[in-house]
């Protein structure tokens, strides 16, 4: 038996039909190596261990899953990582491919410690609270379209799949859900550097109420200050127009 740790965000996957419509978006692409993060009571671990020829592992923190896990799966023996995902090495020295029905608490982390793997993780498929899940989509022009979306969909073409009614978790969440599939960009934006890039961005989007012009007034020279383009809203900017304002950046 097992409990559900509210701490820890867990609401586990019931749904067969929702497992099999995810596990089949994870076979249309190729990988050899494979890192589920939060299996919980292996509701997708089950299927993703009978794909054959790949390097599995999965990382889960709540110590009472992973004793249940081992003890259910004998399979997965040596294959579990017993940590937060927040806190772990890359798990692999190849690149590799990420699935999960992420932690709601922390899902807009995981995103971002993934982007810290980006060059080595070419595809990830994951359930997320649906707001979160439309805001990493998001195009520009969209009233959730900020930070995340800029950051993640500078390095990865994202598509929203499809909606994962409350219902269809173990206890149900009081939120909807959304199945997001994340494929790496061949080329990354042009920009003067990273660090810049998410500086702009980040600066951005912390005043998004204000035109760009008052927002990030402190990160441009004056007289660049004046182009048309610093008359907008961050919302209203491409990944391309942000990546091409950190060459003007002081």
């Amino acid at each position: 038996m097992y409990t559900h740790k509210k701490s820890l965000g867990q609401h586990f996957l019931k749904d067969d039909i929702v497992i099999e419509k995810i596990i089949a978006v994870l076979k249309q692409s190729p990988f050899n190596n494979l890192l589920e993060v939060g299996p919980g009571t292996g509701a997708l671990t089950r299927h993703l261990l009978g794909i054959p020829g790949i390097d599995f592992k999965a990382v889960e923190l709540d110590d009472e899953k992973v004793v249940y896990l081992n003890k259910k799966y004998p399979a997965l023996a040596g294959k579990i990582i017993h940590q937060s995902f927040l806190d772990m090495d890359k798990p692999f020295d190849e690149p590799f491919t990420v699935i999960g029905n992420f932690p709601y608490n922390i899902s807009t982390q995981i995103l971002f410690k993934v982007l810290e793997w980006k060059d080595d993780v070419p595809c990830i498929i994951g359930m997320f609270q649906k707001e979160v899940a439309q805001r990493a989509a998001s195009k520009e022009g969209s009233k959730v379209y900020g930070v995340l979306s800029v950051l993640m969909q500078a390095y990865y073409d994202i598509e929203y799949l499809f909606d994962v009614s409350n219902e269809c978790f173990d206890p149900p969440p009081k939120v909807q859900s959304g199945v997001i599939r994340m494929k790496r960009k061949t080329t990354a934006p042009e920009y003067k550097s990273e660090r810049a890039f998410w500086v702009l961005v980040k600066t951005a989007f912390n005043q998004r109420r204000k035109t760009m012009r008052n927002a990030v007034k402190s990160l441009f020279p004056a007289d660049v200050l004046q182009d048309d383009i610093f008359l907008k809203r961050a919302e209203a900017l491409s990944v391309e127009d942000f990546a091409a304002l950190t060459f003007r950046m002081q």
